[in-house]
């Protein structure tokens, strides 16, 4: 009997993280210290590898720092104490279906446009609890500061 409940929950666990992948948006690239990827309540320490899913909030700590690649190459880096939400990511070149919508609660990012931007630039922006940011050329930074 125990065989037999190894072998489902390796195979839900391998359906699960094939899931994950298939929705993945983008990859961790880089990490140092505390981040975390948090998706659908599920917080996971984040590591090289681990997928990035729309809605999928990236957190580091106060010694923490993350790189993201997305599947159009965008890159973004998070110093420490930061918090974004990737709100929307649609990357379908071929069919004209093209976006990427970030919330930057708080920290510092360092951002460098993938071929969403340089083909639709409209279609990029990230938005801070003052205002939002439309990009328009290829990188940017901003830094967001707490209340």
């Amino acid at each position: 009997m125990s065989i037999i409940r190894f072998f489902l929950f390796f195979m839900l666990s391998f359906s699960i993280s094939a899931m994950a992948d298939e929705a993945a948006i983008g990859y961790v690239k880089t990490v140092k210290g505390d981040a975390m990827v948090i998706t659908g309540g599920q917080q996971v320490k984040a590591e090289v590898g681990t997928p990035v899913i729309t809605g999928s909030k990236l957190k580091t700590g106060s010694n923490g720092s993350m790189g993201v690649t997305f599947k159009d190459n965008t890159v973004m880096s998070f110093g420490p104490n930061t918090e974004l939400t990737v709100d929307e990511y649609l990357y379908a070149p071929n069919q004209g279906k093209l976006k990427l919508g970030a919330s930057m609660a708080k920290g510092t990012l360092a951002y460098l446009s993938g071929a969403i931007a340089k083909i639709k630039p409209d279609a990029v922006s990230v938005k801070t609890p003052t205002g939002t940011i439309g990009v328009r050329g290829t990188h940017f930074v901003v830094k967001v500061e707490d209340e």
